[in-house]
């Protein structure tokens, strides 16, 4: 399709008439001669070596030799020409479009490359130094936690030691409560006893009381008789005599004696 727009241009360039093209001619040698003449106000403008824009084009193709360079500019061309001699590829609006699009990416990555490098490069060191920051804390922690570890290394130790201590402490609770036990026993069966003496004293309190009771009674009625009271004061009149009166009334103390034998037989009893 190119091809066939390339003729047609050209048909239409024959097909005009040669006064059309004259006047124009006279206007381009005019205009050369002005810009020859006038100077040029761009001289002062500092132009790009064309060797360096030139080596710059190459550097930015793939390979790496002139020569192969070359090669793939050239086959890059002849596939071009190809493909629009055969109408593979129409030149077309959408091809415009993609030009600008590649254009505008080619300038993006060009110019915002390296700044989104670098700002990516910031972004890994601070990554960086943070997880180098936290890896050295998460060391220490371990260091720490491996020094406080290594100061616990004799627990097992301690552990035995508090453990036969435990156990000898259960031993002396054991026996204090069986003394306390036994004790709590004894207090039990002394505080029994000493109510069962109690109670034996009680009873024979009772008994000696109530035997007072009784012989103070015979007495009393004893005493009221009068037959008891002659013998009670003939007996004490015979041991006064028996007493003071021995040496000199023997023979008396012999018949007062036949009379204590009589009142002894008699059944009065004092107690």
């Amino acid at each position: 399709m190119a091809s066939r727009l390339a003729r047609n241009a050209a048909g239409l360039a024959r097909l005009r008439p040669a006064l059309s093209t004259r006047p124009a001619l006279p206007a381009l040698a005019t205009s050369v001669r002005m810009s020859s003449t006038t100077p040029s106000s761009s001289s002062s403008v500092p132009t790009e070596d064309p060797k360096a824009k030139a080596s710059s084009i190459l550097d930015a193709l793939p390979g790496n030799s002139l020569i192969s360079k070359s090669a793939i500019l050239s086959s890059a061309a002849g596939l071009s020409i190809y493909a629009l001699s055969n109408e593979y590829y129409v030149v077309n609006e959408e091809t415009v479009v993609a030009f600008c699009l590649i254009s505008v990416w080619a300038g993006l990555i060009k110019y915002g490359g390296p700044l989104y490098k670098s700002w990516a490069e910031s972004q890994n060191e601070k990554i960086r130094g943070i997880l180098n920051a936290a890896r050295a804390d998460h060391s220490q922690a371990v260091k720490t936690r491996i020094a406080d570890v290594q100061q616990m290394s004799g627990v097992v130790d301690i552990t035995k030691s508090l453990f036969a201590v435990s156990k000898e402490t259960a031993t002396l609770e054991a026996q204090a409560f069986e003394l306390e036990q036994k004790t709590a026993i004894a207090a039990e069966a002394k505080s029994v006893l000493d109510s069962w003496v109690r109670y034996e004293s009680q009873v024979k309190q009772r008994q000696q009381r109530e035997l007072a009771e009784s012989v103070i009674a015979k007495v009393k009625k004893e005493l009221e008789n009068p037959k008891s009271l002659q013998q009670i004061l003939q007996q004490a009149v015979a041991d006064v005599e028996s007493t003071f009166l021995a040496p000199v009334l023997g023979d008396g103390m012999g018949s007062m004696a036949k009379g204590g034998r009589l009142l002894s037989s008699t059944p009065f009893r004092l107690l």
